[in-house]
């Protein structure tokens, strides 16, 4: 999957900045690194899924982004927030 564009929410940001520890060039870094992606569910919108993202980035920190799929690479994030062990492994099983 191909993200281009992110949309950010404000109050999603000071969620993932307040609650997560996570940055938004942080979050971007993840959605824009060719991460490893999963679909976490259907979506209330017809085409509209809830899909996961995961890598690790540059800093060293495993993180794992969720976002809505809103067609044509753009991406919303709804949270995001460090991987934990059972996500870690599963990334490094398949990356």
């Amino acid at each position: 999957m191909l993200i281009t564009d992110i949309i950010w929410k404000e109050r999603i940001v000071k969620k993932i900045i307040e609650k997560h520890s996570v940055s938004v060039v942080e979050a971007e870094e993840v959605l824009l690194s060719n991460p490893l992606v999963r679909k976490m569910a259907r979506g209330s919108v017809r085409g509209e899924d809830v899909y996961a993202a995961l890598t690790k980035i540059s800093n060293g920190r495993y993180l794992i982004v969720f976002f809505i799929n809103k067609k044509r690479g753009i991406a919303l994030p709804i949270s995001a927030r460090n991987m934990n062990r059972a996500e870690k492994r599963y990334y490094d099983r398949k990356k």
